[in-house]
């Protein structure tokens, strides 16, 4: 028996040039690539604002949840990425905190050096699980 995988592609520009999906649902799994700060046509969200491009990417990750017949509240785990941690966890924190605080995923937040696009001060990746 072989379990069924569906990707998920937005769009992005980076998706085929990377060659990734920007998600993965193998059975009832759903794994979320990272997500930045980008609108539909690929333009940044919140240039030099933490808290708007954190915003920006857990709104990326719904979107790609929903496509694979998921939503938010089946999260179980996140990945934060931040450019400056020091100046800008408490705002992301804050961001994270107001879609997740009553699903309580296990999370992570690490300090990169930078993103592919030095204006991305931080990337959000998501892993869930959800009935088929």
């Amino acid at each position: 028996m072989s379990i069924e995988r569906k990707n998920y592609l937005s769009g992005s520009k980076w998706e085929p040039i990377v060659g990734y999906a920007r998600a993965v649902r193998i059975g009832n799994a759903i794994y979320v690539s990272g997500s930045t700060a980008t609108d539909e046509s690929g333009e940044i969200v919140g240039i030099g604002d933490p808290y708007i491009q954190a915003k920006r990417c857990i709104h990326n990750i719904e979107l790609a949840l929903k496509a694979l017949g998921g939503d938010l509240q089946n999260v179980v785990r996140t990945r934060i990425y931040v450019t400056d941690i020091e100046r800008h966890w408490h705002e992301i924190g804050r961001a994270h905190r107001e879609y997740f605080r009553d699903i309580e995923p296990a999370t992570t937040m690490v300090e990169v050096p930078r993103l592919i696009d030095p204006r991305m001060l931080v990337e959000i990746e998501a892993e869930a699980c959800s009935e088929i």
